[in-house]
């Protein structure tokens, strides 16, 4: 046995042992954390047609000694922990048999984004962190994040790419519903009650590390777009909020959180280089590291140096404002800039190139080697954490009081902007759309026509602007207006019978016009056709208060200033506006 070997020793000490037997080949794969995708059944990908996964899961682990990866696509419990378990093992047949680190995106609400997040699928099913914001009990967001590690860890999954603590002040951007809205301090209380319920209270064998995201801030895009693509990489601070947004880091920082992402934008107008974030020294080494005294791992966000194919569709590197770099030269520049890890890319070779030419010395590859085992260690891989049960994993994974736990959580995060004839009272005749029939049934009888029903009950979405790339067009984006024919429509029925109507809200939607005319309104960040039933018929107390203004007009959103919270002249509903019933 090595000492890297021997669980009793201390971390440090094997952490040491195991690095002076690495070759440089093998250090350069853990500064990788790349995607996996995974067989029905539970079997790695050992063939892939390059839309999605360049490599096949053998030649990632084997033939390129990754052993971080995070898992795209929704699969049963039983599968994940099977596949999880198969991916250890193939980690394991390698020379020195480092653990693989599994993460993953959100898994516990209602958004499905290959690039942000998925649907809860096996999981519990809780309201988008928005919704967690509107009720805004750190407690609640402990338990949260308490079921998020035990359901996690059942499965495999010991890094979360989350909480996502950019703070909501530009309306039209597309990652509002994964923040918790536009307060600073609130979004500082709750990621403490966050990292505190997937960590604990120290990083330890029971712990799901937390990657924070997106340092300093992703708010502030330039007319709201996201830079994921070229023509959202611009970040700007008009209203001079730099600091605001640097808040809730600040906090999950003194809670202890593991990991930090810098975010993709391109700060421009600052003193700050004119870089995106994970090559910026100033910020990731300057502000993170020395002045905010980070010492986690630094996590680049996903597709920095290489292009990529996604859907079939080749997408340019995210490398703003360093596009005229070659790849080598970007992978220098945000190592330079102190990141640790390149995520969503899987290409060691350009590290050992970069070695080779005396570019990167081979001690400033051993500094991130060093924090990325550290954890490995820390968590347990190399020891009783390396692999799981699939029939606990099928016994934990949504089990009952985790789900009513999240149910419960739906209820009291729906936010009543007007309550005009709520609650509800008898068995109305029931006119309905955007909600299942049969659900509707146990409230109501359910009549087929507006004109047949006493009120009807209309689920809407936020609008957004169809984009033609079919991976931006996940990233709802653009115009939060009701535009026509579709409004005409909705007030036709709103003319028709009492309605009542719950918008979700993944934007700051502008609804004036609806507001006005429908008998209630009602907002929801994730929840289910009974939850919303359930509070306007009073059978569930829904406390939620709106996490950001609600616009009264695209001109006012335009107008505003993007780094500053709740900036549109006279909104329809005020952040923190709610009812009750």
């Amino acid at each position: 046995m090595h000492p890297y070997q021997d669980a009793a020793r201390p971390v440090a000490e094997r952490v040491e042992d195991l690095l002076s037997r690495m070759t440089l080949e093998e250090k350069a794969g853990q500064l990788f954390h790349s995607m996996l995708m995974m067989d029905a059944d539970g079997t790695p990908v050992t063939e892939t047609d390059g839309s999605m996964l360049p490599f096949t899961t053998p030649e990632l682990v084997e033939g390129r000694h990754l052993t971080h990866f995070n898992l795209l696509g929704t699969y049963g419990a039983r599968e994940m922990a099977l596949w999880h378990n198969a991916v250890q093992e193939m980690a394991a047949h390698t020379r020195l048999g480092i653990p693989v680190s599994l993460s993953t995106d959100p898994r516990h609400a209602f958004t499905d984004n290959v690039g942000a997040s998925f649907n809860a699928g096996a999981f519990s099913a809780w309201p988008e962190a928005l919704g967690l914001a509107a009720i805004g009990d750190p407690e609640l967001v402990f338990r949260f994040a308490d079921t998020v590690r035990r359901e996690y860890l059942a499965v495999g999954f010991r890094t979360a790419l989350h909480p996502q603590i950019d703070l909501a002040t530009e309306p039209r951007w597309a990652r509002q519903s994964g923040t918790f809205g536009a307060d600073a301090k609130l979004t500082g209380e709750l990621v403490q009650a966050y990292v505190r319920g997937l960590q604990g209270e120290e990083l330890g064998p029971d712990s799901v590390a937390a990657m924070v995201k997106h340092f300093p801030g992703g708010g502030p895009q330039k007319d709201g777009e996201d830079p994921h693509f070229p023509h959202g990489k611009e970040q700007i601070y008009p209203g001079g909020m730099r600091e605001y947004h640097l808040e809730p880091f600040k906090a999950a920082i003194a809670a202890g959180c593991s990991q930090m992402m810098p975010y993709y934008g391109q700060p421009i107008g600052t003193d700050w280089e004119e870089v995106g974030f994970g090559f910026n020294k100033g910020v990731v080494t300057g502000l993170l590291r020395e002045e905010l005294g980070f010492t986690g791992i630094v996590c680049t966000d996903w597709g920095l140096l290489t292009d990529a194919v996604i859907f079939g569709e080749t997408h340019a590197a995210r490398a703003w404002g360093v596009e005229h770099l070659s790849v080598a030269e970007r992978a220098a520049k945000a190592l330079d800039a102190g990141s640790d890890q390149f995520g969503g890319e899987q290409c060691p070779e350009v590290i050992v190139e970069l070695v080779g030419s005396g570019r990167i010395s081979e001690a400033r590859i051993d500094a991130s080697v060093r924090r990325l085992l550290r954890e490995k260690f820390v968590l347990g891989l190399f020891d009783e954490r390396r692999y799981v049960d699939p029939d606990e994993a099928a016994e934990t994974v949504g089990r009952a009081d985790f789900k009513a736990a999240g149910a419960a959580a739906q209820r009291r995060s729906l936010t009543v902007l007007t309550n005009g004839p709520l609650p509800l009272t008898g068995r109305p005749k029931l006119y309905v759309e955007n909600v299942d029939p049969a659900v509707a049934a146990a409230y109501g009888d359910v009549v087929t026509a507006p004109a047949e029903a006493d009120l009807a009950v209309l689920r809407l979405r936020t609008p957004y602007e169809e984009r033609p790339n079919r991976f931006e067009s996940f990233f709802h984006s653009g115009s939060l207006a009701f535009e026509e024919p579709e409004l005409a429509r909705i007030l036709s029925l709103l003319a028709t019978v009492p309605t009542v109507v719950c918008v979700n809200l993944e934007r700051p939607a502008v609804l004036p016009e609806i507001a006005e005319r429908a008998a209630a309104l009602i907002a929801d960040y994730g929840a289910g056709d009974d939850a919303l039933l359930d509070v306007a018929f009073g059978r569930g107390t829904a406390e939620g208060r709106l996490p950001f203004e609600l616009p009264r007009s695209m001109a006012a959103v335009e107008a505003a200033r993007p780094d500053v919270p709740n900036d549109t002249a006279n909104p329809v509903f005020a952040h923190g506006h709610g009812l009750a019933i």
